[in-house]
C-alpha cells in the first residue's frame, strides 16, 4: 500500500498555486502549534481537548472516555438498510421503541445505520419485535444481537419516498485529494494541521469502533457475564487514523471485582472451576472458544483465525459491516495501560499528533512503514521516536514517564505482572509545556535529529527522556516504556534502518534548502510537506551522476553539517526561537 502511494504521488501533475485553495484552509489559533477547529471532525468528540494559553477546558481522564463511550455503545444498534430509504420515515419507526440521541449513516458492504438509543431499554424493545431471519432451506441461528436487517414491507409503494442519504466517510482522502491539499496550504504548520484534520478519527468513527467491542462483548458475554471488551492501540491513543486496525481486549478480571463486595457473614461462595496449567493456557483456550463463536455465531464476522502461539495469543478477523480488521486479545492489560500513556502525551500538546501524524504519512509514502509483518520500522516505533524527541527540545514539549510518575497519587499505583506502569492518570495536574517552536521547526529538527542520531551505539528511552547505551546489539533500540527490558524495536534490520537514516538526512535537506530558496506560488512546484511526500530525490539524480558523487545519504550529511556550523554564531531561528543541537 505504501509503495503504491509513492508512485500515484509521481504521476501526479505539479501543483497550482498556493493561492488557489481547494477549500476552505482554517488558519492557525493565537499560539504557535495549535489545530485550528474543525466542525467535521471535533477532536473533543474523541476525549482530546485542545490544548495551549487558549484552552482553559479541563481534560478528560484516559478511564472516563472509556467509561462514557462504552455505555453509549450499550445504546447503540447497527442496522444493514435498503440503498435507499426515506430517513424521516426510519427514524419515526425507530422512536417506537424510545427517543433517539443520535444517528448517521454509512456505506460498507452495503448501507448501514448507527443508531443511538437515549436509554438502553429502547435496545431491548428493538429486539423483542425483531423476528429471526428465514434463510430457505438452510437454517438460522437464532442469535439475538444489536445488529439489524431492516427490510420494506411494499417497497414498490414506497419509491417515491425514497431518497439517496447522506453518509459519513469512514476512509482517509485519497492521495490525490491529499496532495492538493497540502500544495494549497499557505504554511508548513498549515499542512501538517490539514494532514492530521483529514486522517484523525472522526466522531462517527469512534461511534463505530466502540459499538463493534460492544457487539463482540455480546457474544463474549454468553461465557463470561460481566466481561468488558474495551478497544486499545490507535483506536484510543489520539493517534489513529481512518482505516486502522481495530485491537480489542477481552478483560475478564472485571468479573472478579463485581462479586468481591458481595461476600458477608461467616461463609465464603466460591465458584466452582476448572483450572489450566498457566495463565498462557487459560487465556489461549478462553480465545480458542471465543474464535469460535465468532465464527459461527457472530453475525458480520468473517475470515476468523485463531493466532494463538503468537506471543501475545489473539483472534483476527474482519467486522464486515463496519469494515474494520480486528485483533482481539485477552487480559492484555499493559497494552491498555500503554494506549493510556499514549492518550496523554497527545492530549498535553495538539502538536504532538500533527507531527506524528506527518512523520507517520511520511514513512508510509517511503516504504519506511507496512501493514505487511517485517523487519520494518513501526508505527508504535515512529510514534515514542517523536515522544522522545519532544523530551528531548529545550524547553521539552512533553514530559518524561519518570516525571508522570512523580505526579501520581495512590489511586495511580498500577502493578502488572511485576512491572511498576504507575503515572499520573490526571492530565489536569501536568504543567503545560512553555516551548513555543512551530511545527514547521519541529518537523525539520526531527530529521536532522534522528538523521545524526548514533543509533550504533545509543538507545531510546521515553522513561527517562535522554540517550543510552544500548543493553544489545539490535540496529535500533527502543526500550518498551513498562517492560523495560524489551526492545520495542527488535525486527527493525540494519537495511531498514539506515534507510530511515538516508530519508530523514534528505528530508531535513529538503527543508532547509526551503528556508533559502523557498518556491514561490508562481513556480508550481510542490513545497513543505508535499515534498517530502514524493520519491526520494535520490530517485532524480541519473545514474551517471550517482557514480561521480558520494552516496546521497552522506552527501546529505555534509550539507546538513555544513549549513548547522554556518549558523552556530546565531542561536535563534528567523522567527525569534531559540534552536537546540541535534547533534548525537
Amino acid at each position: 500500500m505504501a509503495a503504491g502511494g509513492v508512485s500515484l504521488f509521481a504521476r501526479l501533475p505539479i501543483c497550482g498555486q498556493r493561492s488557489q485553495v481547494l477549500r476552505p484552509i482554517h488558519r492557525l489559533l493565537s499560539g504557535p502549534g495549535t489545530v485550528a477547529a474543525d466542525p467535521r471532525r471535533e477532536e473533543q468528540s474523541l476525549g482530546i481537548a485542545e490544548t495551549g494559553s487558549e484552552d482553559r477546558t479541563p481534560k478528560k481522564r484516559f478511564s472516563e472516555v472509556q467509561k462514557e463511550r462504552r455505555e453509549q455503545a450499550q445504546r447503540t444498534v447497527l442496522i444493514l438498510c435498503p440503498n435507499k430509504i426515506s430517513e424521516k420515515k426510519f427514524l419515526k419507526y425507530l422512536s417506537q421503541h424510545g427517543p433517539i440521541n443520535n444517528h448517521f449513516f454509512f456505506e460498507s458492504f452495503g448501507l448501514y445505520a448507527v443508531v443511538e438509543f437515549c436509554q438502553k431499554d429502547s435496545v431491548a424493545s428493538l429486539q423483542s419485535v425483531t423476528r429471526i431471519l428465514s434463510v430457505g432451506t438452510e437454517a438460522a441461528i437464532p442469535f439475538r444481537s444489536r445488529f439489524f436487517n431492516l427490510k420494506l414491507k411494499n417497497p414498490a409503494s414506497q419509491t417515491s419516498e425514497q431518497s439517496d442519504i447522506p453518509c459519513s466517510s469512514q476512509s482517509p482522502p485519497s492521495n490525490k485529494k491529499l496532495f492538493e491539499l497540502l500544495c494549497n496550504a499557505e504554511s508548513v504548520d498549515d499542512q501538517l494541521n490539514t494532514l492530521l484534520k483529514e486522517f484523525q478519527l472522526t466522531e462517527e468513527n469512534a461511534k463505530l469502533r466502540y459499538l463493534t467491542c460492544s457487539l463482540i462483548e455480546d457474544i463474549a458475554a454468553a461465557y463470561f457475564p460481566h466481561c468488558e471488551v474495551r478497544p486499545f492501540g490507535s483506536s484510543v491513543n489520539g493517534f489513529g487514523k481512518l482505516g486502522c486496525d481495530l485491537d480489542m481486549l477481552l478483560d475478564l478480571d472485571e468479573i472478579g471485582k463485581s462479586s468481591a463486595h458481595k461476600n458477608s457473614g461467616n461463609f465464603l461462595m466460591e465458584f466452582q472451576v476448572k483450572s489450566a496449567a498457566s495463565e498462557r493456557i487459560a487465556t489461549q483456550k478462553i480465545l480458542s472458544v471465543i474464535g469460535e463463536c465468532l465464527d459461527h455465531f457472530g453475525p458480520g464476522c468473517v475470515g476468523v483465525q485463531k493466532i494463538l502461539n503468537a506471543r501475545c495469543p489473539l483472534v483476527r478477523f474482519s467486522h464486515q459491516a463496519s469494515g474494520f480488521q480486528c485483533d482481539l486479545t485477552a487480559n492484555n492489560r499493559i497494552a491498555l495501560k500503554s494506549s493510556e500513556l499514549l492518550y496523554i502525551y497527545s492530549a498535553l500538546d495538539s502538536r504532538v499528533r500533527a507531527l506524528v501524524f506527518s512523520i507517520r504519512c511520511w514513512a508510509r509514502a517511503h516504504s519506511l512503514t507496512s501493514s505487511i509483518p517485517g523487519a520494518w520500522v513501526t508505527n508504535f516505533s515512529l510514534t515514542m521516536m517523536v515522544i522522545f524527541f519532544l523530551q528531548r527540545r529545550s524547553p521539552p514539549v512533553l514530559p518524561t514517564l519518570d516525571y508522570l510518575k512523580t505526579l501520581a497519587d495512590a489511586e495511580d499505583k498500577c502493578i502488572i505482572e511485576g512491572h511498576n506502569c504507575t503515572f499520573t492518570c490526571d492530565l489536569n495536574r501536568i504543567k503545560p509545556s512553555e516551548n513555543t517552536e512551530t511545527l514547521e521547526l519541529l518537523l525539520k529538527e526531527f530529521f536532522e535529529y534522528f538523521g545524526n542520531f548514533a543509533f550504533n551505539k545509543n538507545s531510546i528511552n521515553v522513561r527517562q527522556g535522554r540517550e543510552q547505551n544500548k543493553p544489545e546489539s539490535s540496529p535500533l533500540h527502543i526500550q518498551n516504556p513498562f517492560e523495560t527490558s524489551l526492545n520495542i524495536s527488535k525486527n527493525v534490520s540494519q537495511s531498514q534502518l539506515q534507510k530511515f537514516v538516508d530519508l530523514a538526512r534528505e528530508s531535513a535537506w529538503i527543508l532547509h534548502q526551503e528556508d533559502k530558496d523557498h518556491p514561490s506560488p508562481a513556480s508550481h512546484q510542490p513545497w513543505g510537506l508535499a515534498a517530502l511526500l514524493l520519491p526520494s530525490v535520490t530517485n532524480s539524480v541519473s545514474h551517471a551522476k550517482k557514480k561521480r558523487k558520494k552516496p546521497a545519504s552522506e552527501r546529505v550529511k555534509n550539507l546538513l553539517e555544513s549549513i548547522k556550523s554556518s549558523g552556530t554564531e546565531n542561536s535563534t531561528n528567523t522567527s525569534g526561537k531559540r534552536t537546540v543541537s541535534t547533534q548525537a
